[in-house]
């Protein structure tokens, strides 16, 4: 059974910094790619970041230069280091990766206040 449990969410004023993780279990996560998306309310969800299993990285232009997607295949975790947070990252933060299908998590709230 493949899970993926986010953590690391919450409320944050704009310009400050939150780290989601996300830890998997029931893929072989060394060889998955990994993903972040975004919802907003009332938007369609949006690719915020990717890795690869050979580490290489892709963002949404929003975010380049502000948030990083890294992950450690011992922990089988993904984060995402979100730093100089603006309102309009308000949204819930879902954890995907691809190992043959794709699998998602629940989601985690990150809210942002001005």
């Amino acid at each position: 059974q493949v899970q993926l449990v986010e953590s690391g969410g919450g409320l944050v004023q704009a310009g400050g910094s939150l780290r989601l993780s996300c830890a998997a279990s029931g893929i072989i996560f060394s060889i998955s790619t990994m993903a972040w998306y975004r919802q907003a309310p009332g938007k369609q969800r949006e690719m915020v970041a990717g890795i690869t299993s050979g580490s290489s990285t892709n963002y949404a232009d929003s975010v380049k230069g502000r948030f990083t997607i890294t992950r450690d295949n011992g922990k089988n975790t993904v984060y995402l280091q979100m730093n100089s947070l603006r309102p309009e990252d308000t949204a819930v933060y879902y954890c995907k990766a691809k190992y043959m299908y794709d699998y998602w998590g629940q989601g985690t709230q990150v809210t942002v206040s001005s």
